[in-house]
C-alpha cells in the first residue's frame, strides 16, 4: 500500500468507533462509502468515508455523496464526510468541493495525513507524564470531559460516545495523561493496515504550551506501539509544528465536509 493509503484505512477502521460506541448507532457499508453512524444528531460524530478510489468519469462521487444524503436523511441528523483526496482522480478532485457544495456539504477542515517511522529525540526537556489506560469507568468519565473541553464538543455528546463500556471493546483505545497523579490530557490509538495510529490527543488549555502534548505521545507510543510500527495521524492545526518537530511528515491530504 502507499502511504496515504495506510493513513487512510487506518482512519477508516477509527471511525467505526462512532458507530460502535453509544449503543443507538451502526456502521453501515454503502456504495463505496462506509457509514458510522453515533444515533445521536451530531454531525461531526456521524460519519462518511470513502471505501475505494474514485474515477473520472460517470459521477461517482456525486453519487456516493447523495446515497449518503438519503442514509443520514433518513435519520434526521447531520453528517460529516471525512475525505483522502488521495483516493480521486485528479479530475474528481477538482470538481470535489464543488460537488460537495451541491448537496449541501461545505469544508470546516483540511488535516493533513502524516506518517513516522520514528520519533525523533525531543529537542528539549520534557514534563514526566504518566499514561493510564481507559480500562474503568473513573478513566472512561475523564476521557469524556477532557474531549469536550479540549475539543468543544457539547458535554452530553461527549459522555453518550465516551461513558459507554461498550465504546472500548473494539479497535480504539483511550488513554488519560496524569501530571502529578492530575489528570491534564487525552489520547487514543488504532492498530490497523499494520500500523498504529494516533487520534484525539489533547492537553488541558491550563497545561499547553509546556511540552505536555509531545510528551503524552511519547508515553502512548511507548505503551501502545508493537515493534517498529509506522505511526499515523491526522493534524490538527495546533499540533502540526509538534508533530514536525518529531518526525512525522505529510502523506496525505483530507478534507472534511459537514453539512450546512
Amino acid at each position: 500500500m502507499r502511504d496515504f493509503e495506510i493513513v487512510e484505512r487506518n482512519l477508516r477502521v477509527a471511525m467505526r468507533f462512532f458507530g460502535e460506541a453509544t449503543g443507538r448507532g451502526e456502521v453501515r457499508s454503502l456504495t463505496g462509502v462506509d457509514a458510522m453512524y453515533s444515533g445521536l444528531d451530531y454531525g461531526v460524530f456521524n460519519i462518511a468515508v470513502l471505501s475505494e478510489a474514485v474515477r473520472a468519469g460517470g459521477g461517482g462521487l456525486e453519487t456516493r455523496i447523495a446515497e449518503c444524503g438519503r442514509y443520514y436523511g433518513g435519520r434526521a441528523t447531520r453528517w460529516s464526510f471525512w475525505l483522502c483526496e488521495d483516493l480521486l482522480e485528479s479530475a474528481v478532485r477538482r470538481r470535489a468541493r464543488t460537488a460537495f457544495g451541491e448537496c449541501g456539504l461545505r469544508v470546516i477542515s483540511q488535516p493533513p495525513g502524516m506518517m513516522s517511522e520514528e520519533l525523533r529525540a525531543p529537542e528539549r526537556e520534557l514534563p514526566p507524564v504518566e499514561c493510564v489506560a481507559v480500562n474503568d469507568q473513573a478513566a472512561r468519565d475523564t476521557f469524556a470531559g477532557i474531549t469536550s473541553t479540549c475539543f468543544d464538543i457539547p458535554i452530553k455528546v461527549s459522555d453518550a460516545v465516551y461513558k459507554p463500556e461498550r465504546a472500548w471493546a473494539g479497535a480504539y483505545r483511550g488513554y488519560v495523561g496524569l501530571v502529578d497523579g492530575r489528570p491534564v490530557g487525552i489520547a487514543a490509538t488504532v492498530e490497523a493496515a499494520g500500523v498504529l495510529g494516533i487520534y484525539s490527543l489533547a492537553t488541558l488549555p491550563d497545561f499547553r504550551r509546556h511540552g505536555i502534548g509531545e510528551a503524552l505521545l511519547r508515553a502512548v507510543v511507548a505503551r501502545a506501539r508493537v515493534g517498529k510500527q509506522a505511526l499515523v495521524l491526522q493534524s490538527t492545526e495546533a499540533g502540526y509544528r509538534m508533530y514536525r518537530r518529531t518526525g512525522f511528515r505529510d502523506v496525505a491530504k483530507f478534507a472534511v465536509y459537514l453539512t450546512k
